[in-house]
C-alpha cells in the first residue's frame, strides 16, 4: 500500500503543474502569494467566480469554500441545497469561490501560516497535498467521519491525505486508470480486445492495428502520465515508502525504456498531438478516429462526452494491461482532497456537511451522477442510482462498475511527496522528451541525471 510521505514542501513544489489533479482541474494559472481576505476573496485578485447558496435563508450559519474547479463548486452548491431542504433548522449559507490553481493553493498556504482568513472548506489538489501537512497541522482530521465506514472505501485514496494515521481530505474520486479501446478500429484490425491480458499482447495488438486501419495504437504524452501509471501497476515508484527517492531504480529504467519503444522500435504508439490528453490538438485528433486506444483514469469519460462526441457507441472501456502475472490492473492517478481548516469557526458542522457532499453513501453516488467520478466508495457501485442508465453508460457501455468491482483490490496507489513535483517537472522538461521523443539520452542516463537535479533539493 502506498502513502504520501510528509516533510517541508520545496518552494519549486509551490509551481507544480495543476494538471495533475486531473478532476476537471488542469488549467495552471500562476497565482499570487497573498493570503485571503476576511470574507474569503484573495488579497490580490479576486475570484474567478463566486457562488452563494442559502443567502435567503434567515439564521443561516455561513461557510466558505474555496476550490480551483468550476465543476466541484457546481457539486458543492447542490449539496448545500439538498443540505438546507434537509436540515432547515440547521441551513447553511455557503460561499463557493473558484481561484485559478496556483493562487489558491498559495493563498491558502498563507492565510494557513498566518493564522487567519483561511476558508472552512477547501479543495487541496494531491501534490499539494503535503504542503499542509508538516509542522502544526491546521487542517481537521476526519478519521471520526469515516472510521466505522473505511473498509466501504478504496484506502489508497485516503492514504494520500493522511499523515500519522489521521485523515485530512475527503477524495475526490478513485481516478482508476483504464484502456478505452475504439472497438470500431479494433473490429477493422480483427483484434478481440478481451484477449488483450498483457502488454505484450497489447503490442502484438498494437502491431495488426496499424498494418490493417494505418492508425496507430496509442498515443504516449510527454510528461508524468506517460510513464507513471505502468510504473506505478507494477508496485514501483519515484519515491519508496520512506520517502527516499528511487527514480532511478531497475523497473522505473525498465519501464521508460517499455514506453520508448512504443514509440520507436514497435511503432506501434505516436506522442500525443499538444503533448498532452488534456488539449485540443488531442481530442480533434481522437475524435477523428486517430487511435485505437487511449490510457487514461475513468474520470477522462468526462472529456470524452465533451470533446469527442463523434466516438459515442465506438469506445470500450478494459482493465490496464499486466507486465507479468501479479501487477495491479489499475492504478489511482490525480485527485484532489476537501479539507475542513482549523480556522473555522464551525468545524463541526462543516465536517457534517462535508461528510454529507462528498463522504455519504448519497454524495459519492452524486460523485457519479453528477460528474462523471468513479466514487472511492466501492460499496454504492452495485447500487440502483449508480447502474441507472445516464449518458456515460450510453456512450461507453453498461458495464463500467463490472469492470471496477473485478479490480477494486488491484488498485495501485503511488507516493506523495513534497518533492514529487520536483520529480514530476523534470519528467516532463527533460525526460520524456530527450528519451521517447529526441532518443538522445537511454533511460538510465535520463533518470539518473534528473535524479542528479532532484537531489540537492531535497538535502537543502
Amino acid at each position: 500500500m502506498k502513502r504520501a510521505y510528509l516533510c517541508s514542501m520545496s518552494a519549486a513544489a509551490l509551481l507544480f503543474l495543476g494538471a495533475c489533479g486531473g478532476d476537471g482541474s488542469s488549467e495552471n494559472n500562476e497565482g499570487n502569494n497573498n493570503a485571503g481576505n476576511g470574507n474569503g476573496n484573495a488579497a490580490e485578485g479576486e475570484a474567478e467566480e463566486t457562488v452563494v447558496v442559502g443567502d435567503d435563508i434567515e439564521g443561516a450559519t455561513e461557510l466558505s469554500f474555496w476550490t480551483f474547479a468550476s465543476n466541484h463548486a457546481t457539486f458543492f452548491e447542490d449539496a448545500a441545497n439538498r443540505w438546507n431542504e434537509e436540515n432547515p433548522d440547521n441551513a447553511i449559507q455557503l460561499t463557493a469561490e473558484i481561484y485559478p490553481f496556483d493562487q489558491m493553493h498559495n493563498n491558502l498556504l498563507l492565510a494557513l501560516q498566518s493564522g487567519s482568513e483561511a476558508p472552512d472548506i477547501v479543495d487541496i489538489e494531491l501534490a499539494r497535498f503535503p504542503n499542509f501537512l508538516t509542522g502544526d497541522i491546521q487542517l481537521e482530521s476526519l478519521n471520526d467521519l469515516v472510521e466505522d465506514e473505511i473498509d466501504n472505501f478504496i484506502t489508497e485514496r485516503f492514504d494520500i491525505y493522511a499523515a500519522d494515521g489521521e485523515y485530512y481530505g475527503a477524495p475526490t474520486h478513485l481516478g482508476a486508470t483504464v484502456v478505452y479501446y475504439n472497438t470500431e478500429i479494433m473490429d477493422e484490425a480483427g483484434v478481440d480486445i478481451d484477449s488483450i491480458v498483457t502488454w505484450d499482447d497489447y503490442i502484438e495488438a498494437g502491431q495488426q492495428v496499424v498494418e490493417a486501419a494505418g492508425v496507430p495504437m496509442t498515443t504516449i504524452s510527454t510528461n508524468w502520465y506517460g510513464i507513471w501509471p505502468f510504473v506505478a501497476q507494477q508496485g514501483s515508484d519515484f519515491f519508496n515508502d520512506e520517502g527516499e527517492l528511487t527514480l532511478a531504480n531497475e523497473t522505473n529504467v525498465e519501464t521508460l525504456q517499455f514506453v520508448s519503444d512504443l514509440v520507436n522500435e514497435h511503432e506501434i504508439a505516436e506522442i500525443t498531438p499538444g503533448s498532452h490528453s488534456h488539449t485540443e490538438e488531442y481530442y480533434g485528433f481522437m475524435n477523428n478516429g486517430g487511435a485505437a486506444s487511449a490510457i487514461m483514469p475513468l474520470f477522462y469519460m468526462s472529456d470524452f462526452l465533451e470533446y469527442m462526441p463523434d466516438l459515442e457507441g465506438q469506445m470500450e472501456i478494459r482493465p490496464m494491461p499486466v507486465f507479468e502475472e501479479g501487477d495491479a490492473r489499475t492504478v489511482g492517478m490525480g485527485g484532489t482532497g476537501t479539507a475542513i481548516t482549523s480556522q473555522s469557526e464551525h468545524v463541526d458542522l462543516a465536517k457534517e456537511f462535508l461528510y454529507f457532499a462528498k463522504l455519504s453513501e448519497e454524495g459519492n453516488i452524486n460523485l457519479w451522477t453528477q460528474l462523471g467520478f468513479d466514487p472511492p466508495r466501492w460499496d454504492v457501485w452495485d447500487s440502483e442510482e449508480i447502474l441507472a442508465d445516464n449518458e456515460f453508460y450510453d456512450y461507453f457501455n453498461d458495464d463500467i462498475f463490472d469492470l471496477l468491482l473485478d479490480i477494486r483490490d488491484e488498485v495501485e496507489g503511488v507516493n506523495i511527496t513534497p518533492y514529487t513535483p520536483d520529480v514530476l517537472d523534470e519528467i516532463d522538461s527533460n525526460v520524456m522528451f530527450d528519451v521517447v521523443r529526441e532518443q538522445s539520452q537511454t533511460p538510465e542516463e535520463a533518470l539518473n541525471q534528473a535524479e542528479e537535479s532532484v537531489r540537492p533539493r531535497m538535502e537543502q
